[in-house]
C-alpha cells in the first residue's frame, strides 16, 4: 500500500513569515511585499523551491518577512547571490530585492552584468529616491535640485532612470509599478515571474520619512498605464517611458525572449560531456614539449 502526499493549494497568507516588518508605518514596501505573497500564491511557487535574496537597506529586509529560502547579504550584492544560488541550482526560483541605493550605487556593476548575462530570475527594486536606512541622503535616482541630508542646497547631479539602465544593460523584460497600485503591482510580478530570463521590476515606493506624504500622493497623481498598443520588442518604444517628467507611466516597457544564462551554461554542459574529459596538464605539454 502507498500513500501520497498532496501539494497544499497556497495562500497569499501562507508565505508570510512571523517576523514583524519593522518599515515606517506608511512606508511603500509594505504594498511590496504584500504583492509579492499574492503573486507567488497566484502562480502557486512552493515556499521550498523558491529563494528571496537582498542587499543592504530598508527594502532588503524583505527576505525576513518571506517563507522561502532567504539571504540577507552585504550592501549592494544581491545579484551576485542570486547569480550563485540559480548557477548551481537552476530548478530554484530566485528573486532578488533591494533598493535603489543599494542595486544602482554600490551595486550598479553587478546590475549591469547580471542583466547582459539574462540571469533567469526576477529583481524587484524598490525606488524611494533617497538613502532611507542611512537617514535621507541623496541616491542615484534623487531628482537634481532636491534637498536632503547630504544636499543642502540642491542635489547638483542629475538622477537616472533605472528602467533605462537595465534596458540598455540587455534585460530581456523590463517594468514599472506603483506600490500605491496593488493590483497592477501583482500583476507585473506575475509576469516577471512568469519571464524566462531576467526580468527587472522598478517599484516606486514612497518614503514617508525622508520625502514625506506628497512622495506618495504626487506619484498617485501622475500614474498611467502604459497602452496596450506599446511595441514592448522595441527599445526605441521602451526608451520613451523613460524619460517621462509630468507622467508615470506602469506596465511592461520592454520584452523579448532570448536565451538565458542557464540555457547557455547547459548547452556548454551538453558539449563538453560529448566531447569527453579535457586534456590534463601534463598531456598539453607532451603535446608542446615532446621527449628526445
Amino acid at each position: 500500500m502507498t500513500s501520497s502526499v498532496e501539494t497544499p493549494v497556497f495562500q497569499p497568507g501562507d508565505y508570510k513569515t512571523d517576523l514583524k516588518p519593522v518599515w515606517c508605518a506608511g512606508c511603500g514596501d509594505f504594498g511590496v511585499v504584500t504583492a509579492l505573497y499574492r503573486a507567488m500564491a497566484q502562480l502557486q511557487i512552493k515556499p521550498w523551491d523558491s529563494v528571496v535574496v537582498s542587499g543592504i537597506g530598508c527594502s532588503s529586509r524583505l527576505p525576513g518577512y518571506v517563507a522561502t529560502y532567504g539571504f540577507n547579504s552585504v550592501h549592494g550584492r544581491a545579484l551576485t547571490m542570486a547569480t550563485g544560488i540559480k548557477a548551481s541550482r537552476p530548478e530554484l526560483t530566485v528573486v532578488a530585492v533591494g533598493g535603489d541605493g543599494d542595486g544602482l550605487a554600490i551595486g550598479g556593476n553587478h546590475f549591469l552584468h547580471t542583466a547582459r548575462r539574462n540571469l533567469d530570475i526576477l529583481y524587484i527594486l524598490m525606488d524611494n529616491e533617497i538613502y532611507g536606512l542611512t537617514k535621507g541622503q541623496a541616491a542615484p535616482t534623487t531628482p537634481a535640485g532636491d534637498k536632503t541630508k547630504s544636499t543642502y542646497y540642491g542635489n547638483p547631479e542629475p538622477a537616472f532612470d533605472p528602467c533605462e539602465l537595465a534596458i540598455s544593460f540587455g534585460a530581456t523584460w523590463v517594468a514599472r509599478a506603483f506600490s500605491g497600485d496593488l493590483k497592477t503591482t501583482v500583476d507585473l510580478m506575475v509576469k516577471g515571474l512568469s519571464h524566462h530570463g531576467f526580468g527587472f521590476l522598478n517599484i516606486m515606493s514612497p518614503c514617508v520619512t525622508w520625502r514625506g506624504d506628497d512622495q506618495f500622493k504626487t506619484l498617485k497623481a501622475k500614474t498611467r498605464a502604459i497602452p496596450e498598443s506599446h511595441d514592448k520588442t522595441s527599445r526605441f518604444a521602451a526608451m520613451a517611458y523613460t524619460r517621462e517628467t509630468d507622467v508615470l507611466s506602469t506596465g511592461v516597457l520592454y520584452e523579448v525572449q532570448q536565451p538565458s544564462l542557464i540555457d547557455r551554461l547547459t548547452h556548454l554542459q551538453e558539449l563538453a560531456l560529448k566531447k569527453g574529459p579535457a586534456p590534463t596538464t601534463q598531456e598539453i605539454f607532451k603535446n608542446f614539449f615532446p621527449p628526445f
